[in-house]
């Protein structure tokens, strides 16, 4: 004899597993806190947020090339607002070397110190490497200094990466004149020492003075010609008026040059601060896509837990039943 009672069992059983799916798929959407997190759950979303996610991290690498860029131009307006301090100093001096019955040569010692500072104040401006003051060999003047700014991606998929920039206005025929000295000290061994505030003779030149002054000389460049600032002796009142000329021009200029770190520094902050926001943007963004509503689903969840223990109940009701039933006919 066979005794097919096992319809309120099948039941019992199709409904603790249905609750079990559900349980485990909740119980993953608690755990990993996400409602998308294959393609297979939702390919449309998963695919948007695997694209801004990564987009996202392209944001976070441009922060940090923008924390050091404004640590780096911080250290370069800092030698430059120095460096403006010392010329400020030596113009000083050499005013106070018009005096009459002076000592020129006790004054000349203590502009020898202060552009030994100069010196030192420009090589030490140096972050991560990277000195925005002073050319070498291996700068490029005519060639802007450029900062990855922002990570854009065009409507057709494209991406492309924008950037801050500070480089020499080169005029069309391409000779340099003292508004080209951009940086406090042009030490290439191909120049003269034309793009350094410090180190170009084109004040004295555009000054009409008598000697090719220059506050320092270039390590590297073709230096013949050219006369450090100083005293001796024997310098007249009029070649000390040339060079407080020629200071105060480069004091002008380096002025210049502090203005434009200043700006570019300022244009980094608020780069900084838009990149921020933007990558918090997008997390907001996929967040939406993909998370999951925690609170409901902590809900759903002991709903689900109950829902599995009535499951379980009903299965071994049922399963008595049939037992019952069983135990009936176990002597027929």
């Amino acid at each position: 004899m066979s005794i097919f009672q096992r319809t309120s069992v099948d039941a019992a059983l199709h409904i603790v597993r249905d609750i079990n799916r559900n349980l485990t798929q909740t119980q993953n959407r608690v755990s990993t806190g996400l409602r998308v997190e294959k393609a297979r759950d939702n390919a449309a979303y998963w695919a948007v947020a695997t694209t801004a996610r990564s987009d996202n991290k392209a944001h976070a690498a441009i922060q940090d090339a923008l924390g050091i860029a404004a640590a780096t131009m911080g250290t370069a307006y800092t030698a430059v607002a120095a460096a403006s301090d010392l010329v400020s100093a030596i113009k000083a001096k050499l005013v106070a070397a018009t005096e009459d019955g002076i000592d020129k040569e006790k004054i000349d010692a203590e502009i020898t110190q202060l552009k030994a500072q100069l010196r030192t104040v420009s090589e030490s401006a140096s972050f991560n490497g990277d000195n925005w003051v002073v050319l070498t060999d291996e700068d490029n003047p005519t060639r802007p200094k450029q900062i990855p700014a922002s990570y854009i991606r065009a409507a057709d998929g494209t991406v492309s990466i924008d950037t801050l920039s500070y480089h020499i206005d080169l005029p069309s025929t391409g000779v340099t004149t003292s508004q080209d000295a951009r940086y406090m000290v042009d030490d290439r061994s191909g120049g003269t020492g034309e793009y350094g505030a410090l180190t170009s003779d084109h004040f004295a030149t555009e000054l009409g003075a008598s000697k090719n002054y220059v506050m320092i000389l270039s390590k590297g460049g073709n230096t013949t010609g050219q006369v450090e600032i100083g005293l001796t002796a024997t310098t007249s009142d009029s070649e000390i008026d040339e060079m407080i000329s020629i200071a105060d021009a480069v004091l002008r200029q380096m002025t210049s040059v502090g203005s434009a770190f200043g700006a570019l520094e300022r244009r980094i902050d608020l780069q900084s601060e838009f990149a921020k926001n933007l990558s918090d943007s997008y997390t907001s963004g996929i967040g939406r896509l993909v998370d999951a509503d925690m609170e409901a689903e902590s809900t759903k969840l002991t709903a689900l837990q109950t829902q599995k223990q009535l499951g379980l109940q009903s299965l071994q009701i049922a399963n008595a039943s049939y037992d019952t039933i069983r135990q009936l006919f176990q002597n027929i």
